[in-house]
């Protein structure tokens, strides 16, 4: 499902135009991806949890040549799918 296909979803459930729909879709999307920058925790009940981890350097292997390469530590996003969610 596209961020579109998202929004017509929602524009159906609630009466809105697809303009506005997207707008909301657009905002909550940004919402998540500024809390995540900031290093927040997002929960959204029933469907599941957006985070970041963080990730150790270490040292890589190129692959042809076997040279050691350092890889800088970074934050990584997850989703963490909530127990309604989960597709046995």
């Amino acid at each position: 499902m596209k961020r579109i296909d998202l929004a017509r979803e929602v524009s159906e459930a609630t009466g809105l135009i697809l303009d506005d729909a997207d707008r909301v879709v657009n905002a909550v999307v940004l919402g998540i991806k500024e809390a995540l920058i900031n290093g927040n925790r997002v929960e959204i009940r029933g469907l599941g949890t957006f985070g970041v981890k963080l990730t150790k350097a270490r040292i890589a292997r190129n692959i042809k040549t076997g040279e050691a390469i350092p890889v800088a530590p970074r934050r990584t996003p997850f989703f963490k799918p909530g127990k309604e969610l989960k597709i046995i």
